[in-house]
């Protein structure tokens, strides 16, 4: 288990991220079509997974809007932002700040994504929802970096996360 915290207080995540040089785990996640999505699906591309707790806060949606600026000026390159909300509300939310350099993914429905990679809240206010983490893969989905913010509501160090795809 992880510690992390929210607005100073501490917070307990499921498990520990996958390490830098592994695998990526097997996820199954919900486009907004509610058609399934699988790591397998992006096979081939270099993939930055923007995990967040929900979409309709602020510092999640500034992550959504800084991935998706920067990953325009970068070549076969997608970012996954992964989330518990709705389907719905994370496409009203792409539609609504024309964000058309991403894709959006849930786990609402299985809620496996969370404790597969170590990163679910089990404790604190937001307890079940996913903690604010940045996992970069290669295009074979091997581990170039991963970042647990520490504290929930500081947003992820993005020149970090591009480094490995610069």
């Amino acid at each position: 288990m992880s510690q992390i915290t929210q607005n100073g207080k501490s917070v307990t995540t499921y498990g520990h991220l996958p390490e830098k040089g592994e695998r990526a785990p097997h996820f199954e996640l919900l486009k907004s079509d509610l058609s399934i999505a699988t790591l397998q699906d992006f096979k081939g591309k270099r993939v930055i997974m923007n995990v967040f707790p929900s979409i309709d806060t602020h510092v999640c949606a500034t992550s959504v809007r800084n991935f998706n600026e920067k990953v325009a000026e970068l070549d076969n390159v997608v970012v996954l932002n992964i989330s518990r909300d709705l389907p719905f509300a994370q496409e009203r939310f792409k539609k609504e700040n024309g964000i058309g350099n991403v894709t959006n993914l849930s786990d609402f429905r299985e809620r496996n994504f969370g404790k597969d990679y170590g990163l679910e809240m089990i404790d604190g206010p937001w307890e079940g929802l996913l903690s604010r983490v940045v996992i970069v893969l290669d295009e074979n989905g091997k581990i170039l970096h991963t970042e647990q913010v520490k504290e929930i509501d500081q947003e992820p160090d993005y020149l970090e996360a591009l480094k490995p795809l610069l």
